[in-house]
């Protein structure tokens, strides 16, 4: 058995918080030796397996270093690559996954351990931007869920919000257990197409406006939402293109991950600083299933953590106010 074999049995495996911390410091050793872009981040800055002791220590790479390098583990084939979406102005970060296994595991896991099996529900995607583009990984996680839903109904939905507004007719009045999972912009153009009373339907929003409606905070959001879909509370999904593994939200907000990843807050004036939880600063994130690549990413949104694992998204940072990500990226 190869060693990223053994650490794949044991992300799957956590036992809890110790079982968390051993294995990311052995996470952190295997990809410190095979990362060739993480190794030299965490020399520049002064980190090694001899010096980190404790998960707190353990260096967070930028994510900006994925619009700029190929943070991958070496000797390794690349099956696909995931590339963010972002700006026209900008270069989009791009993931290298050498193991679309590795991923579908965790996310169907994570699934899972959240919603119970798919094959529970009809799932409904409403991703239009994301259909728009290739090497979106949202549209990856959500073809296998459809197609694990095995539910005639289930499919993805670009701009027929007819269709959609009567599939969800029909759904209501056969009593099926559904998600409707969404970028933000559609399903507000979808609930304002027609007030619907669908109480069961598990709506899930995965953030973004992607410039088609004005930017509105998420307590915005979801009253119009709960409103347009009859629901008492609003889903969501926290992921993005350089990770393996999603967070989720069963409302308010508050998202709690699966237990192979964990949320760490740094001090906004001082990216290597940690604070207290409660407090508010950048997000690190540690994604132990991204094993090919780096499980330890910096961020750029604002948030906290709570002590069970718990957090929150507050916001994103402005270009000024990232600190700490230019020692390589050109």
């Amino acid at each position: 058995m190869s060693k990223v074999e053994q650490l794949t049995n044991q992300v799957f495996s956590i036992g809890g918080e110790l079982d968390f911390k051993h294995l990311a410091l052995e996470v952190f050793q295997y990809q410190y030796l095979h990362n060739a872009v993480y190794k030299t981040y965490c020399d520049l800055i002064g980190r090694n397996p001899e010096t980190v002791k404790t998960i707190e220590m353990i260096p967070f790479l930028p994510v900006e270093f994925f619009r700029s390098h190929c943070v991958v583990c070496e000797s390794k084939q690349v099956e696909q690559i995931f590339t963010s979406s972002g700006t026209t102005s900008e270069l989009p970060g791009k993931h290298y996954v050498t193991d679309l296994k590795l991923y579908e595991r965790s996310f169907m896991e994570s699934f899972n351990i959240f919603y119970g099996d798919p094959a529970g529900y009809c799932i409904l995607a409403l991703l239009p931007s994301y259909l728009e583009r290739s090497g979106s990984s949202l549209v990856y996680m959500a073809k296998h869920l459809v197609e694990k839903s095995r539910h005639p109904g289930s499919g993805f939905y670009l701009h027929d919000l007819e269709a959609l507004t009567n599939q969800l007719s029909e759904l209501k009045r056969n009593h099926q257990k559904t998600i409707l999972l969404g970028v933000t912009y559609a399903l507000l153009d979808l609930a304002a197409l027609k007030q619907h009373d669908f109480p069961d339907l598990i709506v899930m929003e995965t953030g973004g406006m992607k410039g088609q409606r004005r930017e509105m905070i998420r307590e915005e959001v979801h009253i119009c939402l709960k409103n347009g879909f009859g629901v008492g509370s609003v889903h969501s999904e926290y992921g993005m293109t350089e990770l393996l593994s999603q967070a989720y939200s069963k409302g308010d907000g508050i998202f709690v991950p699966p237990p192979w990843m964990k949320i760490l807050i740094r001090d906004t004036n001082d990216p290597f600083s940690l604070v207290l939880n409660g407090k508010t600063g950048g997000i690190n994130i540690i994604d132990l299933a991204n094993l090919n690549s780096c499980a330890f990413i910096q961020v750029q949104d604002l948030g906290k953590c709570y002590e069970d694992g718990s957090f929150e998204v507050l916001g994103r940072f402005d270009h000024s106010q990232v600190r700490g990500c230019n020692l390589m990226v050109q």
